[in-house]
């Protein structure tokens, strides 16, 4: 087996592949790729895909033109001349179709695959200064596996290929790697943070998405998946493409570290029966989250249901998945308004049955888009009369409404509801409906609500508040009597103290108790922004901080303003990099010209460094 890029012929002419009869020559393009130097466009140029993660790069064909160098496609598909020795230009790889392989038909007619894994995607900012902390003291397991990339600049065009290692390390059963940004321009990656040089940033190791040409029998990668790599000497490619550098690292390196048999080919027919008893239906055995299992189950076409407390995010897993969701809230709904009626028509002296409004709706949008697939949501079933419990267990049994109206093929049905010991409104499910399901158990991690919070301008003392806690203030006990704390009413206890800027006042929305913890942990601390402007507090004062007081202090300081930032933040410094990490996302708020403000900074503080040594 061995890894290749694409050829002319393969991406135009009446001769190309079949995948790009049916998908664009531009591609998509990841964050490792613009990390290592890939050019990207400055808007989203994939049509399917309106995402960060839509937006897309250059990358290299392994065509000659003719006179030295190498046919290449822009951000828009178009075909240009790049020269062999430039590192700014991406790579699309291809490789051989492996065996029995399960393929995922995508929208535009595409057959996809997952096959090996490669880091890819920057991780969300929470998640990223823990990475960074664990790091630092060095709490982080390394797995012992490493991803290679080319050590030199991205315009370093004279130098010839050298290795750099990335080693992986584990956290929460997920892999990462951490990398030094080498782009020349600073740039929002898809977790909407701006990066430039001199950050090192972290990105999660996963599944590689490839298009599956059956024709020609080979995996197409569906994104770029990496940059900063030479093609080769200036001037020189003759289209020997096995005399490349490039050839040199896709099959050295790039091949033997996407974690899958390269050797498959080469199997022996006593090899190949062994490996079919070991493994016969090509299992894989990765592990999966929720979101996995719901698309999972989506996929297969079967029923969904989604359990958790009230505030633990089910609606907004599913409106994730699909944002136009026909949404049923089943406590309000009545037998009509459910399962449509029947009217007497006294000129055809006959019935006539009239649908559901929401079922003509979710027709309407099936119709529309039949390559897509379309999510009928019954929320907060649990809470529903069993008889109208029963009316959804019909339409979830036979994807039928009354026995009268078929549920279009492209509609698949998730369900949500709360356990009974979590709500004195819930109704026991009846063991026929809830049999029909596949059952996922949803609880909200502190990462990702603090994730979630950072960019939904949550107060940042609440922030900073869960974060000191670690998290153990973000839910209390419910008993029906007391207010107890959820993600939902951290989030209206953030409205309520952004108005009345009274933490007190939180008492009705997350209970007595953590509202003193709370008040207490607001304190003012006992150095002011002024005084960090105007330079006046010591060295004891900074020692005498204990934790809390350094939390409360850097979520105070969020609110310099532009002109004093750089100033406050040399402080924060002082106080530890994770707490530096979390002013700088206090402060930015997801805000695209205060993200531009620090990557000056940080590239002006590299600079300096430089002229110091």
């Amino acid at each position: 087996m061995k890894a290749t890029l694409l050829i002319d012929e393969q991406v135009f002419g009446d001769n190309k592949l079949n995948i790009f009869k049916k998908i664009y020559s531009k591609c998509a393009v990841t964050d490792f790729a613009i990390l290592l130097g890939d050019y990207i466009s400055d808007e989203d140029y994939v049509d399917y895909d309106n995402t960060l993660k839509g937006r897309t790069g250059w990358y290299r064909l392994s065509t000659s033109d003719g006179d030295g160098d190498v046919r290449c496609l822009d951000e828009a598909g178009n075909v240009f001349a790049g020269f062999a020795d430039r590192r700014e230009i991406g790579i699309r790889p291809v490789i051989p179709l492996p065996p029995s392989l399960k393929e995922i038909k995508n929208k535009n007619g595409v057959y996809e695959v997952e096959y090996g894994e490669y880091p890819q995607y920057v991780v969300e900012p929470f998640l990223e200064a823990k990475l960074e902390q664990a790091y630092e003291t060095g709490n982080l397991k390394k797995t012992g596996k490493i991803y290679t990339t080319d050590s030199r600049n991205w315009n370093d065009y004279t130098l010839p290929f050298h290795a750099v290692e990335c080693e992986e390390y584990e956290y929460n059963s997920k892999k990462y790697i951490r990398i030094y940004y080498k782009n020349s321009n600073s740039c929002k990656l898809s977790n909407n943070i701006q990066y430039g040089i001199g950050n090192y940033v972290w990105l999660e190791v996963s599944p590689l998405k490839w298009c599956v040409d059956k024709k020609a029998n080979i995996l197409v990668s569906k994104n770029i998946i990496a940059s900063g790599v030479r093609f080769c000497d200036e001037g020189k490619y003759d289209g020997n493409f096995k005399n490349t550098e490039m050839y040199m690292f896709l099959n050295d390196y790039f091949l033997k570290e996407i974690n899958v048999n390269i050797n498959y080919q080469k199997l022996t027919e006593e090899e190949k029966i062994i490996q079919e008893k070991i493994n016969p239906y090509g299992f894989k055995f990765d592990e999966v989250g929720e979101e996995e299992i719901i698309k999972g189950c989506l996929e297969s076409d079967i029923p969904v249901f989604l359990h958790g407390l009230s505030s633990e995010g089910k609606s907004a897993r599913v409106k994730q998945i699909d944002p136009t969701c026909t949404i049923i809230y089943l406590r309000n709904e009545t037998p009509v308004s459910l399962n449509g009626k029947s009217v007497y028509n006294e000129k055809s002296n006959k019935m006539i049955d009239i649908k559901p409004s929401w079922l003509e709706k979710i027709e309407e949008k099936c119709t529309k888009e039949p390559d897509r697939i379309h999510v009928l949501f019954f929320d907060e079933i649990s809470n529903a009369l069993p008889s109208i419990q029963g009316m959804a267990f019909n339409i979830v049994l036979n994807k039928e409404v009354d026995g009268k109206w078929q549920l279009p093929e492209n509609v698949r049905i998730v369900a949500a509801g709360n356990e009974l010991k979590d709500s004195l409104a819930a109704n026991q499910i009846a063991e026929p409906l809830f049999n029909r399901f596949a059952h996922v158990y949803i609880k909200t991690t502190t990462e990702k609500w603090l994730s979630w919070a950072s960019q939904n301008n949550i107060h940042p003392t609440i922030i900073a508040y869960i974060t000191y806690t670690n998290g153990a203030a973000l839910r209390s006990d419910y008993d029906g009597i007391k207010p107890n704390a959820d993600p939902r009413k951290w989030e209206m206890a953030s409205k309520m103290l952004y108005q009345t800027k009274n933490p007190e006042m939180l008492r009705c929305l997350v209970g007595e108790d953590i509202t003193k913890e709370f008040t207490e942990f607001c304190k003012t601390p006992q150095i002011t922004l002024e005084d960090v402007i105007n330079d006046n507090y010591t060295d004891e004062q900074i020692n005498n901080l204990n934790l809390a007081n350094k939390y409360v202090l850097v979520s105070y300081l969020s609110s310099v303003n532009e002109e004093n930032v750089e100033k406050v933040r040399s402080f924060v410094a002082k106080l530890g990099k994770e707490l530096l990490n979390i002013f700088d996302l206090l402060w930015t708020r997801n805000k695209e010209e205060r993200m531009e403000i620090l990557q000056e900074l940080n590239v002006t503080k590299l600079i300096l460094k430089k002229e110091v040594k």
